[in-house]
């Protein structure tokens, strides 16, 4: 007994034991971001112990030696290390690099961290990734996922591959990471935490003092520049060219300008010589400074008429004041902008820079807040305490489905690329060959039989013939895309659950026999699903991000696309479009309720209408004749109606009404731009869903588009485009 409990005393010691966590900053821009983080652990000393690493640009004279910074914020510096070798340049940058990693090891084993945290993109800090990696410590970074546009993306992304956790900035550097392969509940949107200090920096009074002892006595709020220039370094010349331009047309704007000397990066040599040939340092509307401090520069940035250059300060923080911003050139390309951002990416000319620097200087803009809301740091320090310590250090990859590689010889590039596409009715079951362009080059039917083994031999026969026939007419088949009906799991080419239709179909994996059998890739889907998919690749969804397709037939279902992507749902059964109740009490639809869009709608529905109506002598009119009233079905309903029943016509504008308002509550729900009516029965039902639209519809959803497809084939053309849109993401 006492051994348990002394077992369990020492759980929750472990439990209870503080994250050791290393910050490392390199350089005095990202320390503005570490520092906030930084303050949040030294606050929390009960759950964090905080060691601080200061290496890079930070430990030199001639930027700054601005590690004396992070000493009057009172952090203890516990280990500093110099990791610069100079020379400004490609080389040097590359043996810095290498220098951090031979100093690296020492450190990390003295202090083994239970997290490294790493910001952004400098080779600094992809030194520190790498060691760390490779010494098993987990590493968190921020700022991941963003693009800028040089050399930084590279070095970014591969920080963001060698790390454990991130916290981003944006939902588009959320995004860029999933589709990275990055484990979406190792992503934090957090934002970015100089924010947390920026959003409330205007409201200091010392401002005006912190411009005087800057730029002089005799300067104003607004009547300032800002200007902050660094080398892109994989165009160094053209850094060099645009640097001097932008000089110039300082020189001739006649502002106070304090100017920043750039980083550290390949390249700056160069600038600083431009600098200094042009006689900046002793003009006397320049104030050139290696370093300001942070909280003292973001007033100067809050407060200024405009700010120059290419800093990513310009296009992030500059927006949380509504600072105007002129970004030269292209170090900066994809960095999501504020309004006050005005690009001039091909800086080639003086008069372009002087051009913009008239139409930014002193306007003030919308304060925006892109990057961060103010509360990036509670977020990252909560993040931080739900890293569990016993879990399997090694990082998983999120990948797509990757199928095997399609030779690229001469054959591949000149034969039709093409897929087998199978559409699983309640009746009929047919294969189709289909080329790129959405054409079917063959077709085959035959009865769809009633039970499993039956079935998938029938497949794989039609299969089998189709792909012989391909050759012989020049298609080469990439893939076969199933359309059936059903809840279908499509990451796992899994039937879960059939209709009523389809016997011996429900928890079927039909990927596994059909790609074992054909050695080929296949993908499965609802047939609803791939009715969308087909409006998407070929018909009235081409270039639509949003969008939504309504399947009237035997039943009613569909597919919803957002952003460019079918929904599925948590559990596979989004856009089960015919079974949205549009009546508390109506007929009995086939999934058990009441009042769904389907048990007024579908074919079924109108059949079983039609026969009540011939059953009670109320169908027939003068130019109709029915053989035999089991043989009756919506065909005649929809003619008695055309022959001027109204009997028929009450029932077909119940039908209609019924599917109206529950394309209303899509509309309502989803938004899309677009609905797609298809299936046999779309052209009766477009006028009365557009009048209910027009009469129960908001304002703002009224105007949306309403068409009726013009695929013959949407089940057959949607199964092949699961195919056609992922086995052909090659370039030759």
């Amino acid at each position: 007994m006492q051994w348990v409990e002394e077992k369990a005393e020492c759980l929750e010691n472990v439990a209870r034991r503080k994250l050791r966590v290393c910050v490392a900053t390199c350089n005095r821009a990202d320390y503005s971001k570490l520092a906030p983080i930084m303050f949040g652990l030294k606050s929390q000393p009960e759950l964090f112990e905080l060691e601080v690493v200061v290496l890079g640009s930070h430990l030199i004279d001639d930027y700054g030696n601005t590690f004396r910074m992070i000493e009057q914020d009172e952090f203890d510096i516990g280990t500093k290390l110099h990791t610069i070798v100079r020379g400004e340049d490609e080389a040097a940058m590359v043996e810095s690099v290498g220098l951090a990693l031979v100093k690296l090891p020492d450190m990390l084993q003295r202090l083994a961290p239970d997290v490294l945290i790493v910001h952004g993109d400098r080779f600094d800090a992809l030194a520190l990734a790498t060691a760390a990696a490779l010494m098993n410590i987990r590493i968190l970074h921020l700022e991941g996922g963003e693009v800028s546009g040089t050399i930084d993306d590279s070095i970014r992304h591969a920080i963001s591959k060698l790390a454990h956790y991130h916290a981003v900035c944006t939902r588009s550097a959320e995004r860029h990471l999933i589709a990275m392969c990055e484990d979406h509940s190792r992503i934090l949107l957090a934002g970015c935490p100089s924010y947390d200090k920026l959003l409330s920096a205007h409201k200091r009074d010392d401002y005006a003092d912190i411009i005087k002892a800057w730029l002089g006595d005799s300067v104003k709020e607004q009547d300032y520049i800002v200007a902050l220039q660094h080398p892109v370094t994989t165009d160094i010349k053209n850094s060099i060219k645009i640097y001097e331009l932008m000089l110039d047309a300082l020189m001739s704007f006649n502002k106070k300008t304090l100017i920043l000397f750039p980083n550290i990066d390949a390249g700056s040599k160069e600038l600083v010589r431009v600098l200094r040939r042009k006689g900046v340092e002793q003009h006397p509307n320049f104030r050139a400074v290696k370093h300001v401090p942070f909280d003292q520069f973001i007033q100067l940035v809050a407060h200024a008429g405009c700010m120059v250059g290419n800093s990513s300060c310009g296009v992030r923080e500059a927006g949380a004041f509504g600072t105007p911003v002129i970004n030269l050139g292209t170090r900066q390309t994809g960095r999501e902008t504020g309004e006050n951002v005005l690009h001039v990416r091909d800086a080639d000319t003086q008069n372009k820079i002087y051009h913009a620097l008239e139409l930014q200087f002193g306007k003030r803009y919308p304060c925006s807040k892109i990057y961060g809301d103010g509360n990036a740091v509670p977020r990252i320090l909560k993040f931080l305490q739900s890293i569990d310590m016993s879990e399997p250090l090694q990082k998983t990859f999120c990948f797509p489905t990757v199928w095997e590689c399609i030779s690229q010889d001469i054959d591949h590039i000149l034969e039709m690329q093409s897929a087998l596409a199978v559409d699983l009715g309640g009746t009929n079951l047919r294969v189709a060959i289909v080329s790129m362009k959405g054409k079917l080059v063959k077709k085959y039917t035959q009865p769809n039989p009633k039970t499993f083994e039956e079935r998938i031999e029938v497949i794989l026969s039609m299969c089998k013939q189709a792909i012989a026939d391909a050759v012989h007419q020049n298609c080469r088949v990439l893939g076969v895309g199933v359309s059936t009906g059903g809840r279908v799991n499509p990451k796992e080419g899994v039937v879960l659950d059939s209709t009523k239709l389809i016997r011996e179909w429900a928890g079927v994996n039909v990927r596994t026999p059909v790609s074992s059998a054909l050695h080929l890739p296949v993908w499965v889907d609802n047939d609803g699903n791939c009715a969308a998919l087909a409006e998407k690749k070929f018909g009235h969804g081409k270039g639509m991000e949003n969008f939504v397709t309504v399947i009237t037939g035997t039943g009613i279902g569909g597919g919803i696309i957002q952003h460019g992507e079918l929904i599925h749902g948590s559990t596979f059964c989004a856009a089960e479009l015919g079974h949205i109740m549009v009546a508390l009490e109506g007929p009995e639809c086939s999934c058990g309720s009441h009042g769904c869009i389907e048990a007024f709608a579908s074919g079924l529905a109108l059949q079983r209408e039609a026969k009540r109506l011939h059953d009670e002598d109320l169908l027939l009119v003068e130019g109709m004749s029915v053989s035999n009233k089991e043989q009756v079905n919506a065909a005649d309903l929809i003619h008695a109606a055309h022959l001027g029943n109204s009997k028929a016509e009450a029932v077909l504008h119940t039908a209609g009404t019924a599917l109206g308002v529950g394309i209303v509550n899509i509309l309502h729900t989803v938004n899309p731009s677009l609905v797609v009516l298809s299936g046999i029965l779309a052209k009766h039902y477009e006028g009365p869903v557009c009048q209910v639209i027009r009469q129960r519809a908001l304002s703002s959803a009224r105007d949306i588009r309403v068409v009726t497809s013009d695929l013959e084939e949407p089940a057959l053309l949607g199964a092949a485009s699961m195919v056609l849109d992922y086995a052909t993401r090659r370039t030759y």
